[in-house]
């Protein structure tokens, strides 16, 4: 139930992206390059509502969060599905994510309710897990729909789906936050929750990494469909390799979710990062001239981005975490709102700096985590202090 609130997110992210030029045709765009403003605009909403989903949750209860935040993602897709301009597009897209926030951020909150330490970390692997292979479907069922009936119907689709989790979701699970439990709704309280979260030298450093690690998914995923189509010749094959590559890199969750109790949440991130650095600067030295062999090399590229997100972002969510279970709501919020939108804010000019080829974006990816593993380095030398 809780993968299925994170697969809200992918579903909503990924089954758009074999059909922006489709969009960007049908809305009569003077710049095609608007078109993944589709994406970045339900980011952004995605984070804005982030920080407001956990506070109003440890205030009025998971379960109407859940509700309510279901309940503003179906009215922005309705507002997304029938507009004829690409400003209402880009509002309903707005208000859609706003929504998608409250089944992502009460989602983590009432993980942490429930469990704690490597045991958290476990389950938001297992999440995690969906989010990264719920990629290799969605950009199919996207183009499924948009070849039989018409990209529209995406919209519909997106309805849909939050109608059987909110059945799904009132069904089968009880309020993890009891009455006497709950905070008031108080800009001071709020204030120094953040206050505290910011203060502690861990939390922040795990922060400001994961913002990197969301950056890096973020601009893969804005740029994968104009690489595959302009850079591979590609288009109409895009959704299935995507597919394969999130399927295949969806499992990372899974080996982190095994491996994370015996090695740690720390090591594993460190471990992952170092990888990364590796596989991005051998891509960039492939790839700096023309070759036979680009479109592999890409490939195995991004599966290692991929594959590296599913072992890094829920360790450094439970890392943040961990210190913050007496406000888990506000901590999820806080947490979610700034690695999110700064993530997209970061990822967003990555479509600017698109040449044809896929070296800024893998230059960029290699800084992204550059920067990721100094974070680490220093939280480990201050866990040491």
């Amino acid at each position: 139930m809780m993968a299925m609130m994170f697969a809200t997110i992918a579903f909503s992210v990924d089954a758009m992206l074999p059909v922006l030029p489709d969009i960007a045709t049908d809305l009569k765009l003077s710049d095609p390059q608007q078109a993944p403003l589709i994406l970045t605009l339900f980011l952004v909403g995605l984070g804005v509502g982030t920080f407001f989903a956990g506070p109003l949750s440890d205030r009025f209860g998971r379960k109407n969060l859940v509700y309510g935040g279901l309940a503003i993602y179906v009215l922005g897709a309705v507002i997304a599905w029938a507009t004829e301009t690409i400003e209402w597009m880009l509002f309903g897209r707005l208000v859609q994510g706003l929504g998608a926030a409250g089944p992502r951020i009460v989602s983590l909150a009432i993980i942490r309710d429930l469990f704690s330490g490597r045991d958290m970390a476990r389950i938001m692997s297992l999440a995690m897990m969906i989010f990264l292979i719920f990629p290799a479907i969605a950009p199919a069922i996207g183009a499924l729909i948009a070849d039989a009936f018409h990209w529209r119907l995406i919209f519909a689709a997106f309805v849909m789906f939050a109608l059987i989790l909110i059945i799904w979701f009132g069904l089968r699970l009880k309020e993890t936050l009891p009455e006497d439990k709950r905070r008031p709704l108080r800009l001071r309280s709020i204030g120094a929750a953040v206050a505290e979260m910011l203060g502690h030298r861990i939390v922040r450093l795990s922060i400001f990494a994961q913002t990197m690690m969301l950056a890096t998914l973020f601009g893969v995923l804005t740029m994968v469909e104009p690489i595959f189509s302009e850079t591979f010749q590609r288009p109409e094959s895009f959704p299935y390799w995507f597919g394969a590559i999130a399927l295949a890199s969806g499992f990372s969750s899974l080996a982190n979710a095994a491996l994370v109790g015996r090695f740690g949440m720390r090591k594993l991130v460190t471990l992952a990062l170092v990888a990364q650095l590796i596989i991005s600067s051998s891509a960039l030295i492939l790839l700096w001239e023309p070759s036979s062999i680009a479109f592999p090399v890409y490939i195995f590229w991004q599966f290692g981005v991929l594959f590296q997100a599913g072992m890094t972002v829920a360790n450094l969510n439970a890392i943040a975490m961990q210190p913050m279970g007496h406000i888990a709501g506000i901590a999820a919020s806080v947490i979610g709102a700034i690695s999110t939108v700064m993530g997209a804010v970061i990822a967003s000019p990555l479509a600017m700096l698109f040449d044809g080829t896929p070296r800024p974006l893998i230059a960029a990816v290699l800084m992204m985590t550059l920067i990721s593993t100094i974070l680490m380095h220093r939280m480990r030398q201050l866990e040491l202090a």
